[in-house]
């Protein structure tokens, strides 16, 4: 049996940035990630994406039925969203004087790596 060795792609978005989704059934709709996946390349995002799962009453969730929940979107349907300038963006990176490297949005200068 060979194993393929999936390697983490680098992502342009964190846990906690605010996006803006770009392509499909929920273009436009702005949201917090609320969880990211390097490895399958996917982020999660505050509902948005929603679908709908059919579970069985259990002892943690005595009542079951439909419940909405977040699917995955690939990161590369999610741009930053930028505050300042009121639009998604692609990120540019600056390094700072101390040595660290930032995110920042290219039209407005803002920082957005505290």
């Amino acid at each position: 049996m060979i194993k393929k060795i999936v390697k983490a792609k680098k992502m342009h978005v964190k846990k906690g940035d605010t996006v803006v989704v770009i392509t499909g059934k929920d273009a436009g709709k702005k949201g917090k990630i609320i969880a990211v996946v390097p490895k399958a390349g996917k982020v999660f995002v505050d509902k948005v994406n929603l679908v709908s799962r059919h579970t069985k009453p259990t002892q943690g969730a005595p009542q079951g039925g439909i419940i909405k929940k977040e699917a995955a979107l690939d990161s590369s349907n999610v741009m930053l969203f930028c505050n300042k300038c009121d639009k998604g963006i692609r990120v540019s990176k600056k390094i700072l004087a101390d040595g660290t490297k930032v995110r920042v949005c290219p039209v407005c200068g803002a920082e957005f790596d505290k």
